[in-house]
């Protein structure tokens, strides 16, 4: 058995195209209104979605992340809510999503229980910011057992060395980060992450994803040239917080959306 994460780029491979993985962090502005934006993040052209684990000290994101998370927190909500919301999802969905989130919340979880009960739910993957594989082993061999996949992050200042070890043990795909720093929308892209793409792909034949600091088509088309999935996150989250909890926001989060896929195409 394998999760979703495989087949769904072995098909965008066959379609000729890059994927699109939106993020959100759960319970922002409240449970209900992620599933309803779930819902509209598949029906906006999602390939996979990134469902953020709300935590009091995401050292990884940026200012509009981080603003998520304490709203989200406020609510308040838990592991469990958001795996009973994926269950939900998968009454209706296949498409494939993964926990991203960080080591205190995993861990005070329990690292079996979070795959067993994460398998369950549906779920296809982890992605544990704060947990490198040189530390990932718990996390990694209790999603193994539960046919999970535990996705890592690279950054521009990854040496070849680094890169080879990160990818010997990730599966599902590799996420580059296209910047050093936070998360957060930005207005331009360094101009050397098809080089750095190209050197991951000289050295694992995992599926690169490229995400951090992308934030409008023209961006999403760049990433889409170079890379096999482009990942939003501040982008999508900053009209969350802008629209709150009102009707409308998953309709306009789905407008968003469909905006940003359009720099993919088909």
């Amino acid at each position: 058995m394998m999760s979703r994460i495989g087949p769904m780029f072995d098909a965008l491979k066959e379609e000729g195209r890059a994927g699109f993985i939106p993020y959100i962090t759960m319970g922002d502005p409240s449970l209900a209104r992620s599933e309803e934006i779930l819902e509209a993040l598949v029906d906006s052209g999602a390939d996979l979605i990134e469902l953020g684990v709300p935590f009091t000290d995401p050292m990884a994101d940026g200012p509009t992340l981080q603003a998520a998370a304490q709203r989200a927190l406020k609510n308040p909500i838990r592991i469990e809510n958001i795996l009973e919301a994926v269950s939900r999802f998968r009454a209706k969905y296949q498409t494939p999503v993964i926990l991203f989130g960080y080591a205190n919340p995993f861990l005070a979880y329990g690292w079996e229980k979070l795959a067993a009960d994460g398998a369950s739910a549906g779920i296809d993957g982890f992605l544990c910011v704060d947990m490198p594989p040189d530390e990932g082993a718990p996390l990694r061999d209790a999603a193994r057992r539960h046919n999970l996949d535990v996705i890592y992050l690279l950054a521009p200042t990854s040496t070849a060395e680094r890169r080879r070890y990160v990818a010997s043990h990730a599966s599902g795909f590799l996420y580059y980060v296209s910047v050093t720093g936070v998360t957060g929308a930005r207005d331009t892209l360094r101009q050397d992450v098809r080089i750095h793409v190209e050197e991951i792909r000289r050295e694992s034949s995992l599926p690169v994803a490229v995400g951090f600091g992308i934030s409008n088509p023209d961006h999403v088309r760049e990433i889409a040239s170079v890379a096999d999935a482009v990942v939003v996150g501040s982008a999508i989250v900053k009209v969350i917080e802008r629209i709150g909890d009102a009707p409308e926001l998953a309709g306009q989060v789905a407008e968003f959306t469909k905006s940003l896929r359009s720099g993919i195409g088909k």
